[in-house]
């Protein structure tokens, strides 16, 4: 039987409004201890925001985190999957995008979700180095 996204996601992704600077943005993925929020328009997903694009796309360009929004350098180029998609669907669109995380989104549009490598490594090679690394509670 075919594993469904919702069985395997991270429910309530953490979302930010597109106007919220980066300097905040950092402080919520590091309150949050993760490495991206989603970005939204009134509810809406816009774009994807990772620790990545803040360094190449705002620190290394010199950009000001306090007076630039996260919309200015998140990826708005969005892939989504449905909660009900198999597992096996997630894992071909994210190999045929290169994505390391998958919004997870109902019909009407609604956040439900991320599917995130992490959690398919658990899902479908949980003796993998990855999965290990992704079950480990945070050592903070």
């Amino acid at each position: 039987m075919t594993r469904r996204v919702h069985e395997v996601m991270t429910e309530h992704p953490v979302a930010i409004e597109k106007l919220t600077s980066l300097a905040e943005a950092a402080r919520v993925m590091r309150d949050a201890d993760i490495g991206d929020v989603l970005v939204v328009d009134e509810g809406r997903l816009c774009g994807v925001l990772t620790d990545r694009d803040l360094v190449i796309r705002a620190i290394a360009e010199n950009k000001d985190p306090a007076d630039t929004t996260v919309y200015a350098v998140c990826s708005t180029e969005t892939v989504t999957v449905g909660p009900d998609d198999g597992v096996d669907h997630a894992v071909d669109i994210m190999r045929r995008n290169a994505l390391r995380r998958l919004p997870v989104q109902t019909e009407d549009g609604e956040l439900v979700g991320i599917v995130t490598l992490g959690d398919l490594a658990v899902e479908q090679d949980p003796g993998s180095a990855l999965a290990a690394i992704s079950a480990a509670e945070p050592d903070n």
